[in-house]
């Protein structure tokens, strides 16, 4: 077990790195127009599951972002409604309905991606100097770790 001491340094890092976090993907989503496109962090994550994963269920959507059935309807109807995503029958099984990205939100994703990694492309290159490359690449390693850790019953990493 940690000392106390150990503990509230840890805590301390904790807040630090839970801050930090928060800023850099709220400036992320800035840069990248999020903001300005009406959509809301849910519906952006969404969208970058159906993008990359899609056509799925809803369902299988709720699953994969660890929120209810009820939550990803409320975020489709935006997408909906906004042309970004369609629904299609499933082949599979027709009592089902799949999910996918229409060539308009395709074209917005492309749009909202290609503006993130410009800024921070450019963020990189103007604040880490080239000796502190390596220190961002383990800092981006420990991160990955940190995200894939599930605490539930001794789960460990993912």
């Amino acid at each position: 077990m940690a000392a106390d001491g150990d503990r509230q340094d840890t805590a301390k890092t904790a807040v630090r790195l839970a801050v930090a976090v928060k800023r850099l993907q709220a400036r992320i989503r800035e840069e990248a127009g999020v903001t300005s496109t009406g959509l809301s962090v849910a519906q952006v994550s969404i969208f970058s599951r159906l993008v990359h994963d899609g056509p799925v269920t809803a369902a299988s959507l709720a699953a994969a972002e660890h929120v209810s059935q009820q939550a990803i309807a409320q975020s489709l109807a935006g997408l909906k409604a906004g042309g970004l995503v369609s629904v299609q029958p499933d082949p599979a099984d027709g009592r089902k309905n799949l999910l996918e990205v229409t060539a308009g939100g395709r074209a917005l994703y492309e749009t909202i991606i290609s503006s993130r990694d410009d800024w921070l492309i450019e963020a990189i290159e103007s604040v880490v100097g080239p000796g502190e490359q390596a220190s961002l690449e383990r800092a981006i390693t420990l991160l990955e770790r940190l995200g894939q850790v599930d605490l539930r019953a001794g789960r460990g990493a993912r």
